[in-house]
């Protein structure tokens, strides 16, 4: 890595490197991981979240979704395991969080929507969780009119905020630069932030600041945070050190494969789900 200035890093593609597997591992050595996304209109988030995860190297991805959207999912899903939630809060809980203790890491968020039980499915997954778990997408929105609930935590957390779900995070951080913004919330509140946009910055509880250096303009469309979800899920499931900041180099790099081969208009998250297998390996 290089020191840009006290604590703070840009991530070289040697920093970014995975470790070569052990040929006896079996899939339960590489993670169990659970996803809760998806509403009515919004069927794409947790196929994109699940796939990239799957994708990444993670050994089992549980993807649990409304029971309006499950048999969609269900169709849309092969390799992850997709199960539906009741409508019925309690009923819903009763459901999840059983599989959440059983799990090595948790995702909620991916287009879950703004209704009152996705609010309440997000705040139980943070109070209950012993696991770490990434909080995205709509799952930030619940959290920026709740963030008391980060300073109960019991389990490690991330959250991907773009600029603007970052400014309804972070009231009274916007005078400061993306860097410094980024890395006072996360001091402030224990937490890992993955601040999306050119040069995703990822800063750590400890105070250490991490700047990607990959990624295109190509890749500003929808579901594309979806796909960096995933890709951290899978790392962080896999129990890899920087989980956060190397899905950030990886996503971009990904995004770089497809903006060379298919231009940066045309390419989509599938695309960059895609071509995984290929900058991966």
């Amino acid at each position: 890595m290089v020191l840009l200035q006290d604590k703070t890093w840009e991530i070289a593609a040697a920093d970014a490197a995975l470790p070569v597997r052990d040929e006896n591992a079996h899939k339960g050595r590489f993670g169990r991981v659970l996803i809760v996304a998806g509403s009515v209109g919004f069927t794409g988030a947790p196929t994109f979240a699940a796939r990239a995860a799957v994708r990444s190297g993670a050994g089992l991805v549980f993807l649990g979704v409304p029971e309006s959207v499950y048999a969609i999912e269900a169709v849309k899903n092969d390799e992850a395991m997709v199960f539906p939630l009741p409508e019925d809060l309690p009923a819903a809980l009763k459901e999840l969080l059983p599989r959440l203790e059983k799990c090595d890491a948790a995702l909620v968020g991916p287009g879950l929507g703004l209704s009152p039980w996705a609010r309440e499915v997000t705040l139980a997954i943070l109070e209950n969780s012993t696991v770490p778990v990434i909080v995205d997408a709509d799952g930030i929105t619940a959290v920026s009119a709740h963030i008391d609930v980060l300073d109960k935590l019991s389990c490690p957390v991330i959250l991907t905020p773009h600029e603007g779900e970052f400014a309804r995070l972070s009231d009274g951080l916007s005078r400061l630069s993306r860097v410094e913004a980024a890395r006072e919330f996360a001091l402030r509140h224990g937490v890992t932030v993955v601040l999306k946009g050119h040069r995703t910055v990822t800063a750590a509880p400890d105070g250490c600041c991490y700047i990607n250096t990959t990624g295109n303009p190509g890749m500003a469309t929808g579901g594309s945070g979806d796909v960096l979800a995933g890709i951290m899920l899978a790392f962080l499931g896999q129990k890899l050190p920087g989980a956060a900041w190397r899905a950030a180099y990886w996503h971009g790099a990904a995004g770089d494969w497809c903006a060379a081969r298919f231009g940066q208009y045309a390419m989509t998250p599938t695309d960059m789900t895609d071509c995984l297998k290929s900058i991966l390996r």
